[in-house]
């Protein structure tokens, strides 16, 4: 029988199921043509309030499809995994916790855009709010896929209108220059992502990933040089993706020339999306490789992740050490966490650590709010001081000190301070690596984390022990202060009870059904 005989096509019933989905698309249409069709001297801030109210019924509907699923105690899990054309996409729990991800931060980003968008920034409100909802459905759809093209269509959905998102400042040239520079890169990065694709493809003549790493399992020593070409090809344009060192050279330029919400979009749900599909290749495709008695293909490819990983903790920390521009310097502290994010991947599971995927999780939530959190102060300070430089922070906390020590909790958070959910998520990432005896990843993560002191400290002793001498007055929309606090408090709530978001995690989540495809 073909494999095209066994797909059974959509039924009504599964519109429900695409539910966050279709909610999403409808918005952005609607929203579009609204924007289109009203005079240019309507406030667009009403796109922003749309835009936000999609994203939560969304968030919504992916939450009520989780907690239902887990509702149903007398079914199995596998049963509870809803599968659509033939696993091209699925509903699992692996997905829900990466939706609301997504879904979380992009409202945060929304939110605290309402009014603190300055038109010399963002010409065209509108097009900003709208196009960040096609940008998160594509992560959504990364995060749903259970087979390659599918995979490809939602990293080109976002990537696409990441591009033009990148671009909105169309009046400034160092803005037109990077979003150029990230369009050139990125379509490179995904015809080397396509490229490895394709390979993984002609070795097996499958597209669901499930099914490739079945086949290559049993097949691997017939395809082991185009199973390393295959691989390296797709590592270096993920590693694009998630701007980790070596291939992070875009990151500070794009991060300074786009605008600092869209900045902050990258920062988390882009990099984020990139994550999950790479942990979905991984422990599908290639976990099934290692141990085996024919060669050592799956061991190379593990241990090439870790290095990459130990590359990029090395060169971000190192290269943010001397650098003045706060938003290159947090585009560089991107790079080093996206190291750190790497290593619940490259240390691989067995039955002794079972918990990569809790790790992950638990520290993109906090690197979310750090980021979100800091890039909201940035956005205030920047407009305030004209500039993005780090002397923009001097004498913070004699202008705004409510600000002031919100943004020192989110830096503390960043460079792993106890109490915090930055600390927490380090300590349970080099526990795991510690747990399987990876020592030397675990010693280079604790090094450049106190290495990163010192530029994250930089930015609290401007705060505090300096002075501009002008006493430019820092003014915060509701919307943008409400952020800050909601992600500094939040902060440091992980911190303290970090248990609560693991039992959360824990409780839905399951390796076997939700991670692997069978």
């Amino acid at each position: 029988m073909s494999p095209l005989e066994t797909i059974q096509p959509l039924q009504w019933a599964d519109l429900a199921t695409l539910a966050p989905e279709l909610t999403l698309v409808i918005a952005a249409i609607l929203i579009s043509v609204l924007d289109l069709l009203l005079p240019n001297k309507v406030n667009r801030n009403f796109t922003g309030v749309l835009s936000l109210a999609a994203i939560a019924v969304s968030l919504f509907f992916v939450i009520w499809k989780m907690t239902g699923m887990s509702a149903v105690a007398d079914a199995p899990h596998a049963a509870q995994v809803v599968q659509l054309l033939g696993q091209s996409y699925r509903i699992d729990d692996f997905a829900n916790l990466m939706k609301i991800l997504f879904l979380s931060g992009t409202g945060l980003i929304v939110f605290m855009s309402l009014g603190s968008i300055r038109e010399d920034e963002i010409q065209h409100k509108g097009e900003y709010y709208y196009l960040l909802l096609p940008a998160v459905l594509g992560a959504m759809i990364m995060a749903s896929s259970g087979e390659l093209i599918t995979m490809y269509v939602g990293l080109e959905l976002l990537s696409i209108t990441s591009y033009v998102l990148a671009g909105l400042k169309k009046n400034d040239l160092k803005s037109n220059e990077s979003a150029f520079k990230y369009l050139v890169l990125g379509s490179i990065s995904s015809a080397f992502i396509l490229y490895g694709m394709s390979f993984l493809y002609g070795m097996t003549g499958m597209t669901n990933v499930g099914e490739i790493g079945a086949v290559l399992a049993g097949n691997a020593a017939n395809f082991e040089i185009l199973l390393y070409v295959s691989f390296f090809l797709m590592l270096a344009g993920f590693g694009f993706k998630i701007a980790v060192a070596p291939f992070h050279v875009w990151a500070p330029d794009v991060y300074e020339g786009a605008p600092t919400p869209v900045t902050a979009f990258l920062a988390v749900v882009s990099k984020a999306a990139g994550f999950a599909i790479l942990f979905r290749i991984m422990y599908n495709v290639y976990f099934q490789l290692l141990g085996g008695p024919q060669n050592n293909f799956g061991e190379d490819a593990f241990l090439a992740v870790l290095i990459v990983a130990a590359i990029a903790m090395i060169v971000g920390n190192a290269a943010a050490l001397r650098q003045r521009n706060v938003k290159r310097l947090l585009a560089l502290s991107g790079v080093a966490n996206a190291g750190y994010m790497l290593v619940p991947i490259g240390v691989s599971m067995i039955s002794i650590h079972a918990s990569n995927f809790s790790e992950l999780i638990f520290y993109l939530f906090a690197y979310l709010l750090m980021n979100i959190g800091a890039f909201a102060v940035v956005m205030a300070v920047s407009r305030a001081a004209g500039h993005n430089d780090v002397k923009g922070f001097a004498g913070l906390y004699y202008r705004a000190p409510y600000t002031a020590v919100a943004m020192t909790i989110l830096l503390l958070s960043f460079a792993g301070i106890p109490l915090t959910g930055g600390f927490i998520g380090k300590v349970f990432i080099v526990l795991g690596a510690v747990q399987m005896h990876a020592y030397w990843i675990a010693t280079i993560m604790i090094v450049t984390a106190v290495i990163s002191l010192y530029y994250y400290f930089g930015i609290i002793r401007q705060m505090y022990m300096r002075s501009d001498g002008e006493e430019r007055e820092i003014k915060l929309t509701a919307p943008l202060g409400i952020t800050i606090w909601v992600c500094a408090v939040a902060t440091v709530a992980i911190g303290i009870f970090p248990n609560f978001v693991f039992q959360f995690i824990n409780h839905f989540f399951s390796v076997s059904f939700d991670l692997f495809i069978q």
